[in-house]
């Protein structure tokens, strides 16, 4: 609210300072109509800025009705939204492993028995065991720890889902989150919380049916139960700080679940303490027993490879102690065992060789590496037309998994893929690829508009392509210093100091070129010109920046997108923006006409400044439109968010070039350039005009992530690194089980297979060929 009510006070001291400079200098005893003219200024920018305020003051703190038609919208979803994944992950599928879990016997990990309650002990296939047990908890706080590929994520989504299936009205909803996007450095936990939960379901953030104070209001009342997964995936200096923070930001009687592996967690507690009132499970072994028993039930009752089950049965009977017997114990790979064996050809006996498989780290490998090949193969023979050729698949996974190792993440974000690319990766490098595209924008229009439109000005029009050229070059430094900035959100203070930045760099810039293209003309009216040109270029940079953000790639993507709901309420505030922003243009286009300026005005009885006004209004209730919060109640998923931030990235850029365009507009009637060699000619008008608008679209774009993702997944493409279809791939590989989704990002199922992928023979970063040496990603992520 008080950025709106800023900006239309802004603009409007800034009309108001023009008239009053421009009128005295033809006409002093005109003082009454600037006075008329002014006041109606000032009174439609008061229209504005009383709607811009009632704007901010709808958005008022949720009552108890929003808060629990929340909470019910947002379990229906979350189950949702977790049965799909836990049918891709063939959780059920014959049925869960059979794991038992009871209370950690590593001393220290857990708080006082008094704050914790009973001892627990459950098996994670019983889902009213699982719900029952964390019942009893007298907090409901829950440590899951393990070794990697124990089952610890696999746990935590049968525990919400258990708990999600026996609710009742009223209960709390359990939400899973990724720790491995917390930074505890930057934002304390309950912050973080706030964020992801808003980011992974869209709905949460409508504000005009939930209220602005929902999400904070669920927590605070308990109606949330965040399951966060993977503390183990952060760095090692930011565990102890991230157990801290949740210790310090949220309410010891918060409910709460958090994955771990069982070293990790005992080290961020001796630096930290304990997670207060948690208690803390671990996973007793698997049974082999129990292992091929799930292995035979998976297996087709007609398959040869039930004699291959069998027979590995029979081998272990005699060695418990072979290599496969040990690799059985964990639930990884028997979950891999399952996919390269039950469901494929392959024949389960082979793991009962001793001498191909001397020990259960060469079985693991043998699992890892046939997991991806099976996979694709079993998806060739179900649907040739649609499927990947499982050799090129599990290259393009290979260099996948090499660019997330070389950016120490297991999270597989669209909107950070900029950064695996060399020309976009450094913010002085993007800023000199923006300047290259703004000019290779420049030159087609020009090169189209010559080529189609039959006018006899096309030298005096191409003489003005240099000069938008150096105008492009002068935002340079505005594209880099953005990219500094640690919060790139749209701020009146930020769009103000890249506007005068950009008044330095232009100032360098256009008075040379000005002397050049206006010589032979007084010198008082050049510099008039120069000043103007300066001035209303770096006005017309501050308002798409208002507007669309400093041009540099967000941290998270817009999830915005034009609500569909209270579509009167919106064609209200359209309307009236709308119809404010041509009454202003027109006044001013009548101020000109009441000072004595008609010699510049275009000709003819069209009422040019409510044409232009109504454009430039239509430009900007658009870009409020778009900007509305989502309505959707689905979880965001990887394609959605890309098609929210592309919807915003191409109105707000359409939008912004019209912006862009009214200033400059104005400059060219201006009465202070009578010798515009550009007001010769309608033709080199419009050429001017769509040099302008390539500018303004070009600074809109590179404020939003999907401009970004687009260049560095067609550069990655056109070198063969990716798939040009990127997300039907990733769609696949999801739907296949190699890589799991949580929210708009993508994760390999387990730590284990990312590891593997990045350092097999062969595989190559996707961002150089030559990528230096890195250690491994700190942590895992559980499974």
């Amino acid at each position: 609210m008080g950025r709106r009510w800023m900006m239309t006070w802004a603009l409007c001291a800034a009309v108001a300072c023009g008239l009053l400079w421009v009128w005295p200098l033809r006409d002093p005893d005109r003082l009454s109509a600037v006075a008329a003219v002014l006041g109606t200024v000032i009174a439609l920018f008061g229209v504005l800025s009383a709607w811009a305020w009632r704007a901010g003051r709808g958005r008022a703190h949720s009552s108890s009705e929003q808060v629990a038609d929340a909470a019910e919208v947002l379990a229906r979803t979350v189950r949702r939204q977790w049965e799909e994944e836990a049918v891709l992950r063939q959780l059920f599928d014959p049925a869960p492993l059979p794991l038992v879990w009871s209370d950690c016997s590593h001393p220290g990990v857990s708080d006082h028995r008094q704050l914790v309650g009973t001892a627990v002990v459950c098996q994670a296939d019983d889902p009213q065991e699982l719900a029952a047990a964390f019942g009893l908890l007298a907090r409901r706080r829950l440590v899951v720890l393990g070794p990697g590929g124990s089952g610890k994520t696999t746990f935590a989504v049968l525990l919400m889902l258990a708990l999600l299936r026996t609710r009742t009205t009223g209960d709390p909803v359990p939400v899973l989150c990724s720790l491995s996007s917390f930074d505890p450095a930057r934002e304390s936990a309950g912050n973080w919380l706030r964020r992801r939960i808003a980011a992974d379901y869209p709905a949460m953030a409508d504000a005009e049916n939930y209220g602005a104070s929902v999400i904070e209001d669920l927590l605070t009342e308990h109606r949330l139960i965040p399951v966060l997964d993977g503390l183990d995936e952060l760095p090692g200096r930011s565990r102890a700080a991230a157990l801290a923070s949740l210790n310090d930001t949220l309410p010891s009687d918060t409910p709460l679940v958090l994955t771990c592996r069982t070293a990790d967690y005992v080290r961020a507690v001796a630096e930290s303490g304990v997670l207060t009132g948690a208690a803390v499970l671990e996973p007793a072994p698997v049974r082999t027993s129990d292992a091929l028993d799930l292995l035979r039930l998976a297996t087709p009752p007609d398959s040869r490879r039930q004699d291959g089950w069998t027979a590995l049965a029979e081998h272990l009977d005699r060695l418990p102690q072979a290599p496969a017997a040990q690799a059985l114990t964990s639930p990884l790979m028997v979950a891999l065992a399952r996919s390269v064996y039950a469901d494929h050809d392959n024949d389960p006996v082979e793991l009962a060789d001793t001498e191909r498989f001397p020990t259960s780290a060469d079985i693991e490998r043998h699992l890892l590496g046939g997991l991806v090949p099976a996979l694709f193969r079993r998806a060739r023979r179900q649907c040739p037309a649609r499927s990947w050729d499982p050799r090129q698949a599990q290259d393009y996974l290979a260099r996948l998994a090499a660019g997330m190792h070389a950016q120490g993440t297991y999270d597989l974000a669209w909107w950070r893929l900029y950064q695996w690319t060399p020309a976009l990766a450094g913010p002085w490098r993007r800023a000199g690829t923006w300047a290259v595209i703004m000019c290779a924008g420049l030159l087609l229009t020009t090169s189209f508009l010559v080529a189609v439109l039959d006018a006899p000005s096309r030298p005096e029009a191409l003489r003005w392509f240099p000069l938008s050229v150096l105008e492009s070059f002068a935002i340079v430094p505005m594209l880099g210093l953005s990219g500094l900035i640690a919060r790139r959100e749209r701020s009146l203070t930020r769009a103000s100091a890249m506007a005068a930045l950009v008044a330095l760099s232009a100032g360098l810039v256009i008075p040379p070129a000005s002397w050049y293209y206006y010589r032979g003309a007084p010198a008082t009216e050049i510099a008039a010109l120069m000043v103007a040109s300066i001035g209303l270029f770096c006005f017309a940079l501050w308002l798409v920046m208002l507007g669309a953000g400093l041009p540099s790639p967000p941290r998270t993507p817009s999830r915005s997108r034009p609500a569909r709901r209270r579509w009167r309420r919106q064609l209200v505030r359209a309307l009236v923006l709308v119809v404010g922003v041509a009454a202003i243009t027109e006044t001013l286009f009548l101020s000109y006409a009441m000072a004595g300026y008609e010699d510049v005005l275009p000709s003819g009885t069209m009422p040019w400044g409510l044409v232009i006004g109504t454009v430039g209004g239509i430009g900007l209730a658009a870009l409020d439109w778009v900007r509305g919060p989502s309505t959707a109640d689905d979880v965001a998923t990887a394609m959605s968010s890309i098609q929210a931030d592309r919807l915003v990235s191409v109105i707000g850029g359409v939008a912004c070039a019209v912006v862009f365009n009214i200033p400059d507009g104005a400059m060219r009637a201006g009465p202070w350039a009578p010798s515009d060699p550009l007001r010769t000619t309608g033709f080199a008008a419009v050429v001017g005009l769509f040099h302008c608008a390539i500018i303004g679209l070009t600074t809109a774009l590179a404020a939003h992530s999907w401009p970004h993702y687009t260049i560095a997944r067609l550069l990655l493409a056109a070198r063969g690194k990716l798939p040009w279809r990127l997300q039907a791939f990733l769609a696949d590989a999801h739907q296949l089980g190699i890589l799991r989704r949580i929210g708009p990002v993508y994760q390999f199922r387990h730590a284990r297979l990312q590891h593997h992928l990045a350092t097999r023979p062969g595989r190559a970063d996707p961002r150089t060929d030559q990528r230096p040496d890195r250690s491994s990603p700190v942590g895992a992520t559980s499974s």
